[in-house]
């Protein structure tokens, strides 16, 4: 008995050493040995559609012999796949590129290298002439210069840029690198702060002919949410990048960052230095100009926005034209309608934008408008809060008289104002 017990354990112990060093040193044994045992075992059994047959039913080799090619793939590169198994990463019907669209976009996107002094404060009796004459003017010594950096995008092929206007703001010095890896300088044509959008015009090289590669300026009413949109720009200085999300939203406005907003929402990541850059669409086609993130650690929260490529195409154009943007204007200081505010004007909705102010010797003050009064439409469009009431009056033409709808009191009220030019904004440099 004790003879046969050490026989049991000596095997046992060999085949426990033998699993140990197939599955350390040769993995794919068991598997083919489990293959084979398949194999017999499924050559062994009879097929499905034989065992449904009767058994005085004799066997047609034609019909099998001709369903076994068709179980053949056409290709030997196709990939196989069970039925019910998504197919494979490599299977070429699987594969999503937006190479071309990048491809297209990505000569037209640039990078823009700022830089301006850095003002030392003078002494506070710097002017006074006694205090030259004991100490003499100050002496003149080489001011420290600040840099920047930012994206922009060739819209012409006779080198205008466009890009955000606090890329470029205070920039006495600005150079352009352009995808290729040549360097341009540039000199602005024109900016507007309102919007955040300026112009510049790349200055040719040495030989003054080169066409530079212009983008492809899509169309805002082919743009929906959930689009696929691609970022492109220069974030952190790291070089030209490509980003990737969707169109999350449009017409997105009260945020504070503009005074003019109706911006495109996206998730595709975007960062300092990405300003001024492309948004483009899979065709690679420019349907927005990056500006601005929503971050409280400074890097991309998945919340990031774009000017419209409709709105940056009007403004580029009047830059280019008149070298500023003109708008309409009457001299109104307006406020939001709350809930609140309705119940205490009696008034039945929200709609409109309440007077709060009016400039004196303004438009609106000539024109009869006063605080309190509710303007309702301008030039029969209906204005829905402030944001739209100031979008409206911006977009009439400064010198032509337009109607404007009130509700004063409980009564409603039309005036004819003649339009003013909107005085340029003054405001100090951003950070």
């Amino acid at each position: 008995m004790r003879k046969l017990w050490l026989i049991f354990a000596q095997t046992v112990t060999i085949v426990l050493a033998v699993s140990l060093v197939t599955g350390t040193f040769k993995p794919e044994w068991p598997d083919t040995l489990s293959g084979i045992l398949a194999f017999r075992s499924d050559a062994e059994a009879p097929a499905p559609e034989a065992a449904d047959r009767p058994p005085s039913a004799p066997s047609a080799p034609s019909e099998v012999s001709s369903a076994v090619p068709s179980a053949v793939p056409s290709s030997p590169a196709a990939p196989l796949a069970a039925a019910g198994e998504p197919p494979r990463p490599d299977a070429p019907s699987a594969r999503q590129s937006f190479r071309e669209a990048a491809k297209v976009a990505l000569p037209s996107v640039v990078h823009i290298f700022t830089s301006q002094k850095i003002r030392a404060p003078r002494h506070p009796l710097a002017g006074d002439p006694l205090f030259r004459y004991f100490f003499g003017d100050e002496p003149e010594i080489d001011q420290p210069r600040k840099s920047g950096l930012g994206s922009g995008v060739i819209v012409s092929a006779d080198g205008y840029v466009l890009t955000n206007y606090h890329v470029i703001e205070g920039a006495d010095q600005i150079e352009i690198a352009l995808d290729n890896g040549r360097t341009h300088k540039a000199q602005p044509v024109g900016g507007d702060p309102e919007t955040d959008l300026a112009v510049l015009k790349l200055l040719p090289g040495k030989d003054g002919t080169e066409v530079f590669p212009a983008i492809a300026l899509g169309q805002m009413d082919d743009v929906v949410v959930g689009d696929i949109a691609l970022a492109i720009g220069n974030p952190f200085g790291v070089g030209q990048t490509v980003t990737m999300g969707i169109v999350s939203a449009l017409g997105r406005s009260h945020l504070g960052i503009n005074t003019f907003e109706n911006f495109i929402q996206t998730d595709a990541a975007i960062n300092p230095g990405n300003s001024g850059g492309a948004l483009v669409d899979v065709h690679g086609q420019l349907i927005g100009i990056n500006t601005a993130i929503y971050s409280r650690s400074g890097g991309s929260l998945g919340i990031g926005f774009a000017i419209p490529v409709s709105t940056a195409r009007s403004i580029m154009e009047q830059i280019i034209r008149n070298g500023s943007v003109v708008r309409g204007w009457i001299g109104v200081e307006v406020q939001e309608i709350t809930e609140e505010l309705a119940e205490s004007f009696g008034l039945p909705d929200t709609d409109g934008a309440l007077i709060a102010g009016v400039q004196r010797g303004s438009p609106a003050d000539k024109g009869g408008i006063k605080p309190g009064d509710v303007l309702l439409a301008v030039a029969d469009q209906p204005v829905k809060d402030a944001q739209a009431m100031l979008n409206l009056i911006a977009a009439l033409v400064p010198g032509e008289t337009v109607a404007f709808t009130f509700r004063r009191q409980t009564r409603p009220v039309s005036l004819q104002i003649r339009v003013g030019k909107r005085p340029p904004l003054r405001r100090d440099a951003r950070e």
